[in-house]
């Protein structure tokens, strides 16, 4: 149960105590995205929008990582494979994320062997894949902390 836990911080940021990690509680702030718009709207989030109020500015926030975005992912469940804030069952709606879409989220690793690509979870199931950073549009998780 515990190791799951995550934090709401009632200023729009959910922490995930097992990684440190400071996650967007607003999983859907910007609609789905190219990979280079969803780099550039995740690294200019900013305290004031997307339901923020923790004092962050622009430079604070980034793409997570292809370790980084399945760490929210808990593989007992589907339609999403996210947990709840405690950690003993599905994750619903508030708690603690609000608007995860079942789909396809960015990180912001290159496919080492097919730079035009970059990896993907697809929270439906939280399987981990990769898209065309041009052609396909996926949702844009920010995160902040860690590395």
């Amino acid at each position: 149960g515990d190791v799951y836990k995550r934090q709401d911080n009632s200023d729009g940021t959910v922490t995930d105590n097992l990684t440190g990690l400071i996650w967007l509680k607003d999983a859907n702030c910007f609609g789905t995205r190219t990979w280079n718009n969803a780099l550039s709207d995740a690294n200019g989030l900013a305290s004031g929008s997307c339901g923020l109020t923790d004092g962050s500015s622009a430079g604070d926030w980034r793409l997570p990582n292809k370790n980084e975005l399945p760490s929210l992912v808990h593989n007992e469940y589907y339609n999403p494979a996210l947990p709840n804030t405690a950690g003993t069952g599905q994750w619903s709606a508030g708690d603690p994320f609000t608007n995860v879409q079942s789909n396809f989220y960015w990180s912001s690793s290159t496919v080492a062997l097919y730079t035009g690509y970059a990896w993907n979870v697809y929270m439906y199931d939280g399987d981990v894949g990769s898209g065309s950073k041009t052609y396909s549009y996926h949702y844009v998780w920010p995160v902040r902390g860690g590395q």
